[in-house]
């Protein structure tokens, strides 16, 4: 979509440097873009490819407007910006109301609704204005949608399951199975155990491809408002996740663990269940958090890889530690009493 950077300013604010009557019609990097494109200037790594650009236009931080050789949108936190424009110039365009020939629809829907080929829509479902529900989407018997969720193909949400407003969910993407729960006979036969909670999902949530959020056990799984998922996200039973956190791809949450509003976390990183994190905690890709967090601020548990033979030779002095620790114990222990009777 073509805007002129003076109709990108007057709805996004921040200062223009240059022609409002320029034409944009794309986003890029400043390394490839064209003079129809609009770029940023985030990291200060890249002040170099700023001076080349050849971009249309740039948003920038103030201290690096001087150095932009093109019309520039001045903002203290381009990023940012360029996040807002980038839903407006490249957003995706949203398939005509209606429902298709192929679809079963069990349960009355506005106008505004598009249900695609072969969905099914089960009875007692509640749905908002303007929601897409994609081809061969599943919404099962009570579940509710909140006005302008965005449902991709192939998504499949379970009985009772609410998903809030303008919610973005991707394809693949399972709502509401059950958790992850079983007793054990004394023959060692596992007995399911019945989950009668549902999945309750806030506004303005998105939900990577392939992700599944597994229903509550007697409670509810709880995902608040903002909350951003990445692909392939396991989210256990009865889960927790705080308003406006952000979870990388491949992150697994087991049940009933709570993690705070605000906070992040890296990919393949774990949680194990029953923890709780505290608002503002980060957590760095692969981390295993094996305890509750009570402090905001920055938690790693990763190993740096090594080449092969030397993290075979670091880990099995690791094994050792303990018994080391004891000789330097004891080493400290010998230096002292020489010491006193010096």
């Amino acid at each position: 979509m073509a805007r002129t950077l003076a109709e990108i300013v007057a709805r996004f604010g921040g200062e223009l440097k240059g022609d409002g009557n320029r034409i944009v019609s794309g986003l890029a990097t400043l390394e490839s873009a064209t003079p129809e494109q609009l770029s940023f200037l985030a990291n200060p790594k890249y002040r170099g490819q700023l001076a080349v650009t050849r971009a249309g236009a740039v948003i920038v931080a103030p201290e690096a407007v001087e150095a932009c050789p093109t019309a520039a949108i001045v903002f203290p936190q381009p990023y940012l910006y360029f996040a807002r424009v980038s839903q407006w110039l490249a957003g995706v365009p949203r398939p005509a109301p209606g429902i298709h020939p192929s679809a079963v629809v069990e349960s009355p829907v506005p106008a505004s609704v598009s249900v695609g080929p072969q969905a099914w829509v089960g009875p007692d479902v509640v749905i908002g204005e303007d929601v897409v529900i994609g081809a061969q989407c599943r919404i099962e018997r009570g579940a509710a949608l909140g006005a302008e969720t965005f449902l991709y193909s192939g998504v499949t949400i379970y009985h009772d399951c609410h998903v809030g407003c303008r919610g973005i969910i991707h394809s693949g993407v399972v709502i509401g199975a059950d958790g992850f729960g079983f007793a054990r006979e004394s023959t060692g036969a596992w007995v399911k155990i019945a989950q009668t909670g549902r999945v309750v999902i806030g506004d303005d949530v998105e939900i990577g491809a392939n992700t599944t959020i597994d229903r509550g056990a007697l409670e509810d799984t709880v995902i608040e408002d903002g909350v951003k998922l990445d692909n392939q996200i396991q989210v256990g039973h009865n889960v927790r996740i705080g308003a406006h956190s952000a979870l990388a791809g491949c992150v697994g949450i087991a049940g009933s663990a709570k993690i705070g509003p605000k906070c992040t976390v890296g990919g393949a990183a774990v949680i194990l269940g029953h923890l709780t994190l505290v608002e503002g905690v980060n957590v760095s890709a692969g981390t295993l958090v094996g305890k509750s967090i009570a402090m905001p601020g920055n938690y790693t548990g990763t190993v740096p890889f090594l080449q092969h033979d030397e993290w075979l030779k670091n880990f099995s002095r690791l094994r050792h530690l303990d018994a080391m620790a004891d000789k330097i114990r004891a080493l400290e222990k010998r230096l002292a009493e020489l010491e006193n009777k010096s």
